[in-house]
């Protein structure tokens, strides 16, 4: 795991070979002494010569230098940690971005610029607006920025179904999907090359007070560049001028400056990028996810090469060394340390909490945390929904009402969950997640209802019959009990011909057994042709499936993998929609 410590067995290996020089050479008294003598006469004065060390110096050091080195043989699962970074890119697609002042047009460099972004991203999630005379999402909130990618070069401004520039309404629809994912700290970032006044304004309103932070990038020249016409020629105004739009650089610096944000014009290099997405990730705990995949890390097993240095130590033992030593056998344990008091001076209780969620101690955070909200988000992942429940109640927030209502769900109570979905939406009425949890629980509840009805109908139905099933075995014997016996005698002498006709019958049915037991002589041979017939069948069957298999497959090859054609109903589709709802604006610029 760590290879670069392999590179400590050189010089050991070097001093090694220099402490057997040395040896060899015993100082200046060699070349006096004869070697034989040499060993015993500068010994430890008993005639035995002194014990060489290099060997084991140079074992112990290999050893460590591998144990360091962190050699591993099996895999275990670890949970993987993700940084909720959300950023929605706003990308304005107006007709003004079909000029060519950046080569070759403002759409195609910004196509590019917004690929090098997703190229650079490697955690977080991202989610893509394109916007004109009216805002679209191209793709919710994400981590597969693959795909983002795989759309961007669908993105054209010809595409849209409604002209003109409404950047209001792409932030406000960003601000919306960072919301409904339930996530608090987002950022925005607005590809464009201009806006108005009055978009100014709106947009500086749009943000105050809802945790965004937004980045702005200018596309364009000052200068501008005609707009080409599908049909050739250039785009022109009511009094027959050619339209030069530039980059209005003024308004958007403006804008940056009245939200605290950040404006810079495409760079060529990626400096503008790091500019503008410097801002790190706050630090807060909802900014990092724990995800329910599990990711398999080689485990470090160098601490079991330590047990290889316990003979080399005992090699280098010496006598006295042992006493040394006694003294830490009658040292104190040490004491648990005190957890609590010791975080208690260096974290608050919201960070203690912090801690416990990483931790996996759902229900130390949730008694932690002095925050009711994140109180009642770790009472909820340790599933714990009452108390959740509890803990949201204390702040009348539409996100607490909220989350208040989903534990409630999660916990069986589904009018007290729909009640508090409904105070939510009195406070925030565009919440789409709280609108749809409180649709869902009503046709739940409907479906309930349903069902129990249809429950108590059946049982109703089963007693009736129970109560009639009586009444229906009493009937008979009440009839032969007020039946005379004449008028039964009487009636058996009426009836001769049926009688006769049951014998006839009677003869039939007899006469019919023969040609039944000639067929039940033959149930093999039926048998078997039947079983031939449903193999046959099946057979013929497998065969349609597959060539109508084959069908279908040959049709989808055959079908264009066209994502503008998708994106451009899809959008079309959108814009009817809202402009039936009425939640259009007019706008009198066509680019």
């Amino acid at each position: 795991m760590r290879p670069e410590w392999l590179w400590a067995i050189v010089p050991a290996v070097f001093l090694a070979l220099l402490i057997w020089r040395l040896r060899q050479r015993s100082g200046s008294w060699s070349s006096v002494i004869d070697p034989r003598l040499l060993p015993y006469l500068i010994g430890d004065g008993e005639g035995k010569p002194q014990r060489n060390l290099a060997p084991g110096l140079l074992l112990a050091w290999i050893v460590a230098a591998l144990a360091a080195a962190g050699p591993s043989f099996q895999k275990i699962p670890q949970p993987v940690h993700q940084k909720q970074d959300a950023l929605v890119l706003v990308m304005d697609l107006s007709y003004s971005m079909m000029a060519a002042d950046l080569a070759p047009s403002r759409t195609d460099r910004a196509r590019q610029k917004l690929l090098d972004l997703l190229e650079r991203r490697r955690e977080g999630q991202t989610g893509l607006i394109a916007y004109a005379g009216d805002a679209h999402i191209v793709t919710p909130l994400t981590d597969d920025t693959p795909t983002i990618a795989n759309l961007l070069p669908a993105l054209d401004p010809t595409m849209m179904p409604v002209m003109g520039s409404e950047p209001a309404a792409a932030l406000a629809l960003g601000i919306e999907l960072l919301h409904s994912a339930g996530i608090r700290q987002g950022r925005l970032l607005l590809l464009t090359d201009g806006i108005t006044a009055a978009d100014r304004n709106e947009i500086a309103e749009l943000l105050r007070g809802s945790g965004v932070s937004l980045a702005i990038m200018g596309i364009g020249t000052p200068t501008g560049a005609p707009l080409p016409l599908p049909r050739g020629g250039f785009l022109k105004d009511d009094s027959g001028a050619i339209v030069l739009p530039g980059l209005e650089e003024g308004t958007l610096l403006d804008l940056a400056g009245d939200v605290g944000g950040r404006y810079m014009p495409m760079q060529i290099d990626d400096s503008d990028l790091d500019y503008l997405l410097a801002e790190g990730l706050l630090d807060l705990p909802e900014q990092t996810l724990v995800l329910e995949r599990a990711a398999d890390t080689w485990e470090d097993q160098g601490y079991l090469l330590v047990l290889l240095l316990l003979p080399v130590v005992l090699s280098l033992f010496r006598r006295g060394w042992f006493v040394c030593l006694l003294p830490l056998l009658f040292a104190p344990l040490p004491q648990p340390a005190q957890a609590g008091l010791w975080d208690d001076l260096w974290l608050t209780p919201d960070q203690q909490g912090q801690r416990a969620l990483q931790a996996q101690d759902h229900e130390a955070a949730a008694h932690l945390f002095d925050n009711p909200d994140w109180a009642g988000t770790a009472a909820y992942r340790g599933g714990d929904y009452a108390e959740a429940a509890k803990k949201f109640n204390d702040e009348g927030s539409a996100d607490a009402l909220y989350n208040r209502g989903n534990a409630l769900a999660r916990a069986g109570q589904l009018d007290a969950a729909m009640e508090a979905y409904r105070k939510s939406l009195q406070l925030q009425p565009d919440r789409q997640d709280a609108r749809d949890n409180l649709a869902l629980l009503e046709q739940l509840q409907q479906q309930q209802e349903q069902q129990e009805q249809q429950e108590s109908n059946q049982d109703q139905q089963q007693q009736g019959e129970q109560q009639q099933q009586p009444q229906q075995g009493q009937q008979p014997e009440s009839e032969q009990q007020n039946q005379q016996p004449g008028d039964s005698a009487s009636e058996q002498q009426q009836q001769p011909p049926d009688q006769q006709q049951q014998g006839e019958d009677q003869q039939d049915a007899n006469s019919s057994q023969p040609e039944n037991a000639r067929e039940q002589q033959e149930p093999e041979d039926a048998d078997g042709q039947q079983q031939d017939q449903l193999n046959q069948a099946i057979a013929e069957a497998q065969q349609e499936d597959l060539e109508r298999d084959q069908a279908m497959e040959q049709w989808l090859r055959r079908v264009p993998d066209d994502p503008s054609g998708l994106l451009r109903q899809k959008f079309r589709y959108e814009s009817q929609q809202r402009q039936q709802q009425g939640n259009t604006k007019d706008d009198d610029t066509y680019w």
